[in-house]
């Protein structure tokens, strides 16, 4: 019996963009908008400092899909919508 293996151009996902620093999402930039004592930037600096290498290992293996949300992206936003 002949098994036939197909081999598929799998690309590695990589994820949607994220930039902390961009402008115009809705205001021309973060700091415009909140206080230099918001605990926004408290969590932001915190997550930056996280190690989430276990996280971007399971998106890794990923290959189905649109590309997903950037990790640091959404560990920022649950921190915050947790502390809220």
């Amino acid at each position: 019996m002949v098994q036939v293996v197909e081999i598929y151009n799998i690309m590695i996902k990589g994820y949607k963009p994220y930039n902390p620093n961009q402008i115009y999402l809705f205001p021309p930039a973060p700091q415009d908008w909140l206080p230099k004592e918001h605990l926004v930037y408290f969590i932001s600096d915190l997550v930056d400092h996280l190690d989430l290498t276990v996280i971007h290992k399971v998106y890794e293996k990923g290959i189905k899909g649109q590309p997903p949300y950037h990790p640091v992206l959404m560990t920022k936003i649950l921190f915050y919508a947790y502390c809220r």
